[in-house]
């Protein structure tokens, strides 16, 4: 690397300045009595058995068999990614350098491909320092959610490398996840907190946002904040609905969520004593799952939606890592659905780097997962969205398929089957709370388009079929339409 750029990746590195911990006990983090002046929040639709650290099995333990993504030109380091399932591809943003992309600093590069083993698409750097503000010279540790038809990109900033914890929280948005416009007049969202200083002068950022209920999740470090370790690790939560943190800003506490007038007030409660963590929502359990490093790999750790209790033990992704890892997420920020059991099996995958170069940067991004089994999900009617789009055995000797947080309700088994994403052999009981909105009889007409699309005509609405089969199955007469016919159709909807 040529002189005149850093020799080391400092916008993760000197967050690492102290040894990083093993799994955090049962005190760091853990809520202490009850929230003052309201009430506790209820769980969502709770279970009447609360899960209290479940023990999930370890299967189907995987790893690339070397490096996944990497930059190009002279970036002799690559680490803290953001992976995204989106539209079929795995996207992935990550922290390195290149030096055509300046000015001279970290860059956040990107690349895709076809699975999280790839093949990756040739890197490129999608945002650099600003030369001015608080990003001037670096842009790290991305994380990103998707809103409606815009992604948001969460991304530490700092000026220089001699950081004196002047790290901070950017964000900028974009259409297609590639062409990105800094948003808050370019200016930090969150600042470090300056509650202690320390030897560690990182200060805040390595941020990791989800998107559930309207809300926008920000986990994020905070070297300098009061309820970190000495070294300066702990992970800390803010959430709004704005995406900009500019309004109705709440920071978790010892006793819950409360507002607060600014992103940097006092940092009270640490979830986990780390640097450089990613997480995601399991929506089948109702939980938020915690990706962090520790000597054994990448540690898992739970937490149920008010964060008053750990719903599973930790589990272990063992393996190299000399970086954070980056897990496998929907545009939401949620955990991808299990097509083969969805309410007890969840797959946690993480890229990660594994190695250092010669000037000790984390370098090497590879694949690393497990399915964690033994979830007891969909116990709720929130739980039972991770259902959607799977068919099922009906009370009525038919099929349902969950559709939307809503029941189609197929005559035929197979007709069905050809409409789902998956079959499940047994019916969870929290379907039976949702709502039959359409049922599809056999024999219903079906039309077929220009393009040998097949759909349904149920109540006169198009409900378009994911096989040609499925006019044949469901005793259908098919009819030839044009284009504009097809088209024209109302589609059915639940």
């Amino acid at each position: 690397m040529p002189l005149s750029r850093r020799p080391f990746a400092l916008l993760a590195a000197l967050a690492l300045l102290g040894p990083v911990t093993a799994c955090t006990s049962a005190a760091a983090g853990d809520p202490v009595g009850t929230q003052v002046g309201q009430p506790q929040a209820a769980e969502s639709n709770a279970p009447a058995a609360p899960r209290e650290r479940i023990r999930l099995t370890a299967e189907n333990r995987r790893q690339s068999p070397g490096t996944v993504v990497a930059g190009i030109e002279d970036a002799v380091y690559n680490y803290a990614p953001a992976v995204m399932l989106d539209g079929g591809r795995v996207r992935t943003w990550w922290c390195s350098q290149m030096g055509s992309a300046q000015p001279n600093g970290d860059d956040i590069l990107y690349a895709e491909g076809p699975g999280a083993d790839g093949p990756f698409s040739t890197a490129r750097a999608v945002l650099s320092g600003s030369g001015g503000n608080f990003d001037a010279m670096h842009t790290c540790d991305p994380s990103l959610v998707k809103i409606g038809d815009t992604y948001y990109m969460y991304y530490t900033g700092a000026s220089r490398d001699n950081h004196a914890n002047g790290s901070s929280i950017g964000v900028a948005t974009s259409k297609d996840g590639t062409n990105w416009a800094r948003a808050n007049g370019g200016q930090a969202i969150v600042g470090p907190a300056n509650d202690v200083i320390r030897a560690n002068t990182y200060g805040a950022g390595q941020q990791s946002a989800i998107y559930l209920d309207g809300w926008i999740y920000l986990l994020f470090t905070d070297t300098t904040g009061y309820a970190a370790a000495t070294n300066g690790a702990g992970q800390y939560v803010l959430r709004s609905r704005d995406p900009l943190f500019g309004k109705d800003v709440e920071a978790l506490g010892p006793q819950g969520f409360k507002p607060v007038e600014r992103t940097n007030q006092p940092r009270t409660r640490s979830l986990v004593e780390a640097f450089s963590a990613d997480w995601m929502w399991i929506e089948a359990a109702s939980a938020f799952a915690i990706a962090h490093s520790t000597d054994e790999g990448t540690t898992v750790t739970f937490w149920n939606r008010e964060f008053t209790r750990h719903p599973f033990e930790p589990v272990v992704i063992s393996g190299a890592w000399k970086e954070g890892p980056g897990l496998l997420r929907t545009p939401e920020g949620h955990a991808p659905v299990s097509t083969s059991d969805p309410c007890e099996k969840v797959g946690l995958d993480v890229l990660r780097a594994t190695t250092s170069d010669g000037s000790g940067a984390p370098t090497n991004i590879s694949h690393f997962g497990i399915d964690a089994i033994g979830l007891n999900g969909c116990l709720t009617e929130d739980e039972a969205r991770a259902l959607n789009g799977f068919a099922m055995p009906s009370p009525e000797r038919t099929a349902d398929v969950v559709v939307g947080g809503k029941i189609v309700r197929f005559e035929r088994g197979s007709v069905a089957a050809k409409y789902a994403v998956g079959v499940l052999a047994k019916r969870p009981k929290a379907v039976d709370s949702l709502k039959v909105a359409v049922r599809v009889p056999a024999g219903v007409p079906a039309v077929q388009s220009p393009s040998d699309q097949v759909g349904l005509l149920v109540d006169n609405k198009l409900m378009v079929m994911n096989s040609l089969d499925a006019a044949k199955l469901n005793s259908s007469e098919v009819t030839i339409v044009t284009q504009e016919q097809w088209d024209r159709w109302e589609r059915l909807t639940t």
